[in-house]
């Protein structure tokens, strides 16, 4: 038993060491991108002036695997950018996505990526946004969660399912299973605007029971070994 303790202090203290080193490597590298404390902008004007996502809420947010894994080697979530407004140009047909102004994200070594991750885990929401088993678990098969998420929902205007098949203007979905837990994705669908007041996101007021099959769907994509498509 006293061998146990004497472990689990360490460990505890290691963490504590390591999210001191982390905090210290998101104000000097994520700070200027980044909220780091809240609240979240109130205004569309404010909203504009931030460059990437709030991390204030990381920790009930991503999943530390996969966090970690991203900040080693970081790609591209959005197609159009943070804000797709400041990324698009005219095309002979539609708007396209102007490259040239996108900027790649910073990657970090794997010490720092740790240290980061752990700093990153350590900031949460209320306990009034997002609960503990919220998403009840299950499975959907493809082509019904398909229509659930765009005929449905109309949620492929602005995501794509698959890598080029789906809107830009928002976040790819093929693995935001992987990158978000399953009850931050049941709060933040169920009410967007709860964590973001002025989240491009609309609320759809989609019935619990289709959240739950949409978290499903999401789940059932991030199945898909998509590197190998």
């Amino acid at each position: 038993m006293k061998y146990l303790l004497l472990s689990l202090a360490a460990l505890l203290a290691s963490s504590a060491v390591l999210a001191d080193e982390g905090e210290a490597i998101l104000e000097e590298q994520c700070a200027s991108c980044h909220a780091l404390k809240g609240p979240a902008a109130q205004t569309v004007e404010e909203l504009w002036q931030r460059k990437g996502p709030d991390l204030f809420y990381a920790g009930s947010k991503y999943n530390r695997e996969w966090l970690e894994k991203w900040l080693l080697k970081p790609r591209r979530l959005r197609p159009a950018g943070y804000h797709y407004m400041q990324h698009i140009k005219p095309g002979k047909k539609r708007d396209m996505i102007d490259v040239s102004t996108l900027q790649p994200h910073p990657s970090l070594s794997a010490k720092a990526a740790r240290e980061a991750t752990e700093a990153l885990m350590k900031l949460k929401a209320p306990a009034s946004l997002v609960s503990a088993g919220a998403f009840k678990g299950g499975s959907i098969s493809i082509s019904f969660g398909e229509m659930v998420f765009d005929k449905f929902n109309g949620c492929m205007a602005c995501h794509q399912i698959e890598p080029d098949y789906g809107g830009l203007s928002g976040p790819e979905v093929y693995t935001v299973a992987k990158r978000y837990q399953a009850d931050y994705l049941v709060s933040f669908i169920s009410d967007p605007q709860a964590w973001n007041p002025k989240a491009p996101m609309p609320n759809k007021h989609v019935a619990a029971a289709n959240i739950q099959k949409l978290v499903q769907y999401l789940q059932a994509l991030a199945k898909e070994n998509w590197d190998e498509k």
